[in-house]
Order: structure tokens, then C-alpha cells, then sequence
């Protein structure tokens, strides 16, 4: 039947669901459900199987559980101590000039003024860092300055060195003052040069203010 009528496994047949006999027989019949019986003296005796205390006493039983199950509420800690992050502003004892060359563009407070200074030397001139710090940045994703590396010294203080031929710092890195960090190019500019920012705040100030005289 199961062939004839193209039934797969599990072979479920729903009511009123026409199903051929026979492959040639088009006589069709409904499924119906069959009725179910009740055998009333079973029933009878279900009822009657249990009487007075007896009876009581079993539907007690069943409804009471040997191993009860108890639920407790989590505990929750209440002397859990939250550490605030250290602040790190460090004064800076003294600036150091982050490479030897020629001052060849100073500090300007105008808008469109230079933000810092230049020093120009030969390819390779190493470039130091001028404050002790740590390194956010190192990389080459801001336009205009080439390779560049940013140094944080504290909270108020940041420094910047632009154009360099190569990083030898990477980010995240604690660096000293007058520690080696890159070497002088011409990445992102039109000369071998230093292009080199003090900012307070986020905003750049003259570096010749803080930069020993020489």
C-alpha cells in the first residue's frame, strides 16, 4: 500500500487521507481512526481497588517525593573592589633636540603655520625621543607625515617625529629619554628631514620653548 500510494517512512497516514489498494484499483476508501473501547469492569475495578485508610494512604504516597529537591539562592559578593587606572602624569625633568641637524622651519601660532619644527640632516641621522614615555603610535597611516611615531609622556604631554626612513619602536612600548627610535628619510615629504611636534593637551606648542638651547 505504502508503494502504491508513494509513502515514504515513517509511513504516516493522516484521516481522511484518500489511499489506493491496489495499483489498479482506483476504489478508494478514508482512513478513519478506529474507536477505542473501554472495558467498564477494568474501569470498575480501578475505582474500587483501594478503600478507606488504604486508599488515603497510597494517594499520599504518591504525591510526596522520597528525595525533595531544594533550590538556594546565589550568593552574591558585596566587598568586590573596583581599582580605578593609575594616572601617568609623571613631570618631565628636562626635553632633549630629537636628532642633530639644521633648524631649517620653526614654530608659527597661526592656523595654517607651522606646528612644529624641521631639522634637516643626511639619510639615516638617528632620531631619539625627547622625553621618556610610551609609544601609541607607530605606523604610517596619517597622511602627510610618512612614517610616524607618537610619544606619550603623561597625561598633558605627547611628542611626534615625521618623516622617518625606519621605525625601530613599535606601539605599546616604553621608551627613554634619548633612546634610539627611528632613523631620519623623507617618507611622506619632499627632503630627508625631521618634522618634530610637542603637544600639551593636544595642542601643538613651540618644541623651542622646552628644548635646551644649543
Amino acid at each position: 500500500m505504502a508503494k502504491y500510494n508513494q509513502l515514504s517512512a515513517p509511513y504516516i497516514i493522516m484521516p481522511g487521507q484518500r489511499l489506493n489498494l491496489t495499483a489498479y484499483n482506483r476504489n478508494t476508501v478514508s482512513a478513519r481512526k478506529p474507536a477505542v473501547k473501554t472495558d467498564s469492569s477494568s474501569q470498575k475495578n480501578k475505582k474500587t481497588s483501594c478503600t478507606g485508610q488504604n486508599c488515603s494512604k497510597n494517594s499520599k504516597t504518591a504525591i510526596e517525593q522520597k528525595n525533595p529537591i531544594t533550590y538556594s539562592s546565589p550568593t552574591i559578593k558585596t566587598d568586590v573592589k573596583i581599582t580605578k587606572p593609575k594616572k601617568s602624569n609623571v613631570k618631565i625633568s628636562h626635553w632633549r633636540w630629537p636628532a642633530k641637524g639644521k633648524l631649517t622651519e620653526t614654530f608659527a601660532s597661526s592656523q595654517n603655520g607651522m606646528k612644529g619644527i624641521s631639522l634637516s640632516n643626511q639619510r639615516g641621522t638617528p632620531i631619539y625621543t625627547a622625553a621618556s614615555g610610551e609609544v601609541v603610535y607607530a605606523g604610517s597611516g596619517l597622511r602627510g607625515f610618512g612614517n610616524l611615531i607618537i610619544i606619550k609622556h603623561n597625561d598633558d604631554y605627547l611628542s611626534a617625529y615625521a618623516h622617518n626612513e625606519q621605525l625601530l619602536v613599535r606601539e605599546k612600548q616604553q621608551v627613554k629619554a634619548g633612546q634610539k627610535i627611528a632613523t631620519m628619510g623623507d617618507s611622506g615629504a619632499d627632503r630627508v628631514k625631521l618634522h618634530f611636534e610637542i603637544r600639551y593637551q593636544g595642542k601643538s606648542i613651540d618644541p623651542l620653548r622646552y628644548l635646551p638651547k644649543r
